[in-house]
């Protein structure tokens, strides 16, 4: 018997539910994994609002680590005993059992632990491709990362400056300005306390900052484009404080021939070898030294409402993972 958070309606954290389901055994070309973590994110809260419609019922969760209980048809590169993590579709990762494609899921190399493997595929892989394949900062770059302690902020943070950028962020608390600042933001702004604009400015000498990588959606917006230098790019990748309204393209012409982008990091992953080249770098930052996962929440997966509710009222830092 398996358990399995279900979502039978879309709204509250309170549509989500413990229940006992049935796990097929694996087809071709796939694989039972028993979940050993889970990791929480803030899409996992759309898809449960209905922000990014899924039909109902649905087991909703697009992260987590385990171990192969068992492999289908075709499977050679995976087998059983191997230790896996994986962030990608199909849904599904808020269950103790599961079944899911084998070409999806990437085996997590010794030194990375199970936790970590669950916290680190979508934010890390998102962190990469936003470094990596979007806009890679120059040694002495300036740039500006909104939520700058959050899942993906800690990431990035890290990770542009081992890259040789100067760190701006902006967090909404001295405790999380704090974590921020050990984890290689340079310029913590505390936006509930200072205009993040006028700051970014005048660390900038006026001149604003190339990029901004803006996870947090409309509350950042337009004041993040008024960050920008000329010809700056905005990559605007969450929508944590809800979906930015429609952008009139003039209004990137009239602050500076700006560019805009929202990424999704299934486009980026979407066939085994990028998945496994973008994987492979994040892998390699980690076991450097040049980032830390910091899994700073535990949560039993039964109670993944507590945890949904604490993500939203920014109670959370860094990673949190569910426990099967």
């Amino acid at each position: 018997m398996t358990h399995a958070i279900r979502i039978h309606k879309t709204g509250p954290a309170s549509v989500l539910k413990w229940q006992t389901v049935d796990v097929e055994k694996p087809k071709k070309g796939e694989v039972l994994i028993r979940n050993t973590a889970v990791g929480l994110n803030f899409i996992d809260t759309y898809h449960r609002k209905g922000l990014y419609p899924i039909p109902t019922p649905f087991i909703p969760g697009v992260e987590g680590a385990g171990i192969v209980e068992e492999v289908g048809a075709g499977v050679i590169r995976l087998k059983e005993g191997d230790r896996v993590a994986y962030c990608s579709d199909p849904l599904g990762s808020y269950a103790e059992r599961r079944t899911f494609p084998a070409e999806r899921a990437i085996k997590i190399p010794n030194g990375i632990s199970d936790d970590q493997g669950a916290s680190m595929m979508l934010k890390g892989l998102t962190a990469a491709m936003l470094l990596k394949r979007i806009h890679l900062p120059s040694a002495g770059d300036k740039v500006l990362i909104h939520a700058a302690a959050g899942g993906v902020g800690l990431i990035l943070c890290q990770w542009a400056k081992h890259l040789g950028a100067t760190v701006i962020g902006t967090v909404s608390s001295r405790k999380k300005a704090s974590l921020a600042r050990k984890n290689g933001c340079d310029h913590p702004i505390i936006y509930t306390e200072k205009d993040f604009v006028q700051q970014v400015r005048r660390l900038t000498k006026g001149e604003g900052v190339p990029v901004v990588y803006d996870g947090v959606g409309k509350t950042t917006y337009p004041a993040s484009l008024d960050c920008l230098q000329s010809r700056g790019m905005w990559i605007t990748y969450g929508n944590a404080s809800g979906p930015v309204p429609p952008v009139p393209p003039l209004t990137l012409l009239q602050k500076g021939s700006l560019f805009m982008t929202r990424p999704m990091l299934n486009h980026y992953i979407a066939t085994n070898e990028e998945l496994t080249s973008l994987a492979r770098e994040l892998f390699s930052a980690v076991r450097k030294g040049a980032l830390k996962i910091q899994v700073n929440q535990r949560y039993a997966l039964k109670d993944a409402a507590k945890a949904h509710r604490d993500l939203e009222q920014r109670k959370t830092t860094g990673s949190t993972v569910l426990i099967p």
